[in-house]
């Protein structure tokens, strides 16, 4: 699974779907190393632009999944969304029983639906962890619905303050996302990407904070692997 990762990472940004990203079942949240428990402040640069992006994010352990840490999805949801959207995001909901499918209420009368359709993540014991997530978005609004597919490579590793990776600092995770949005599936056989974006991200932890809580028991059954994840 991890070459298979390494090898998705080579060949960007000439991805094409579709791809061996198997499909999560309902229950089955990415679940993160043990080092991202907490509250943390995401600093998220576009390579290309480097428009900067600030915002928090959360992961804890599920109760039902043997302390198994997964992200707050409507938490860091509503952060990234809020970050981006600004007044435009009125809402982020959490589908019943679904850990992967969220919905956003937008101003004017827009939704938008997010749902992981496609998950590969390295193992949990390794300094360095990769997760791959492919997202089936649907904007609903007046008109037509707008599809598109986004798939998002995420490489972590803990670091200290400058930037330079380290086995023993649990105050700053260094991180690379690499994303690609694709047209609705059904156009073509195999599809390229419409565009690329490249970042790179700091998580800072949180000062002060005690320690974190776990998420509801519906968080996560099937602990083999966004946004939610840091961008």
């Amino acid at each position: 699974m991890e070459d298979w990762l390494n090898q998705r990472l080579e060949a960007w940004p000439k991805w094409q779907l579709p791809a061996a990203l198997p499909r999560p079942r309902s229950q089955q949240d990415l679940v993160y190393p043990d080092w991202f428990d907490g509250d943390w402040n995401v600093e998220s640069t576009d390579l290309d632009d480097l428009s900067t992006l600030k915002h928090p994010v959360r992961f804890a352990a599920s109760k039902n999944s043997r302390g198994a840490v997964v992200g707050d999805r409507v938490f860091n949801a509503t952060a990234i969304g809020k970050a981006v959207l600004g007044e435009q995001l009125l809402g982020v909901e959490q589908a019943p029983q679904q850990v992967n499918r969220q919905l956003a209420r937008l101003s004017q009368d827009r939704q938008l639906e997010t749902t992981v359709i496609g998950r590969r993540e390295s193992n949990l014991d390794q300094q360095t962890f990769l997760s791959d997530e492919l997202v089936l978005q649907i904007l609903h609004g007046p008109g037509a619905p707008r599809i598109s597919r986004i798939e998002t490579l995420s490489r972590y590793q803990l670091c200290d303050s400058t930037g330079i990776e380290t086995a023993g600092n649990y105050n700053t995770i260094c991180a690379e996302q690499w994303q690609a949005r694709f047209g609705p599936p059904g156009e073509t056989v195999s599809a390229k990407p419409l565009h690329v974006n490249h970042y790179k991200l700091t998580l800072t932890k949180q000062q002060g904070q005690t320690a974190s809580s776990s998420l509801p028991a519906d968080r996560a059954t099937g602990t083999t692997a966004a946004a939610g994840d840091g961008r």
